[in-house]
């Protein structure tokens, strides 16, 4: 963790430990397991480095942050449904353990208890709940989209951005575009740190996708080729697509299910060098992201923004 938040990332655990404690056991215990997997909550990092390159001195970017967190934790609540995961970060995910029902109204309780902290942000309120209830209908649509273009096979780059800005880019926006709002930053600083988020968030996910059918179990952590197994077309896939590669769409509307599948898509990938093209849009993305933190005087924090972009080059699991 960077050592310029650590205060600040201290601060979220706690009152995240606030926000999810519920009289409903159940809803309690979802909430708790969710937040102790978090991972290393990427997303408030993004509010908290913003918040210092912006020179932001305000107590409320705790409980934006926290916003953040508990919009993506609903998130995956729902999106482990939909996608029928077994696993969530190596624990049975939560419907598969309690079921649909509390698993899908205790998303629906972290996106309440996020609402009611908006709706203490004082006069900015309603620019704040503007923000959150935008991105929520962003995310939405990424994920009925990215559920849509595998039931009807409308495979496209197109698309897939439109997918990938929702379900990750949207998000990573969010905090950043939020910490330039609390900062009372000019609407062009506001632009330039959400252009950031998107771009990042878009990196991320994409070498996210390149790693699920390019990287191995072991360094991974779970499984290649979920993505496949789901009829997600990602970019080196799609890449071969709209090189008219049959083989490679037999293999995704089947979502591989023949023995041999993956290794065969993985084998068409390297054959082709999608990976490579994909990997160099991934890279252009990142440099994106950097180029849009100019607008900011150069700092520690800033520095750390652009670290996290360029890294992703680099990202093995």
């Amino acid at each position: 963790m960077n050592p310029l938040i650590i205060t600040q990332m201290a601060a979220l655990e706690t009152r995240l430990r606030q926000l999810v404690q519920s009289d409903v056991e159940f809803i309690e215990l979802i909430s708790e397991n969710l937040l102790d997997a978090g991972g290393k909550r990427a997303r408030p990092q993004l509010v908290f480095l913003a918040a210092r390159a912006l020179g932001l001195q305000d107590p409320r970017e705790v409980d934006y942050a926290a916003v953040i967190e508990l919009l993506h934790s609903a998130s995956l609540l729902h999106d482990d449904l939909i996608d029928d995961a077994d696993t969530r970060r190596g624990k049975e995910t939560a419907f598969k353990h309690y079921g649909n029902v509390v698993s899908v109204m205790s998303g629906d309780y972290l996106l309440s208890r996020l609402m009611m902290l908006l709706a203490d942000f004082g006069a900015d309120a309603g620019h704040f709940v503007r923000l959150i209830g935008n991105t929520s209908r962003t995310i939405c649509e990424g994920e009925v989209l990215q559920f849509q273009v595998a039931a009807l096979g409308t495979y496209s780059i197109a698309n897939y951005f439109s997918i990938i800005t929702g379900k990750t880019a949207s998000l990573a926006a969010a905090a950043t575009r939020g910490a330039a709002m609390l900062a009372k930053s000019d609407l062009q600083t506001q632009d330039a740190l959400e252009t950031f988020g998107l771009e990042y968030g878009r990196a991320f996910q994409i070498q996210d996708d390149i790693l699920d059918l390019m990287s191995d179990e072991q360094t991974l952590g779970k499984p290649i080729g979920g993505d496949l197994r789901e009829g997600k077309a990602t970019l080196p896939v799609l890449y071969l697509l709209e090189n008219n590669n049959q083989e490679a769409r037999d293999i995704l509307e089947r979502r591989a299910a023949h023995t041999g599948d993956i290794a065969r898509m993985r084998q068409l990938v390297i054959e082709a060098k999608t990976d490579e093209e994909a990997r160099l849009e991934m890279r252009r993305r990142c440099n994106n992201a950097v180029v849009a933190l100019e607008i900011l005087p150069i700092s520690p924090a800033r520095s750390a923004l652009e670290a996290l972009a360029t890294r992703e080059s680099e990202r093995v699991a």
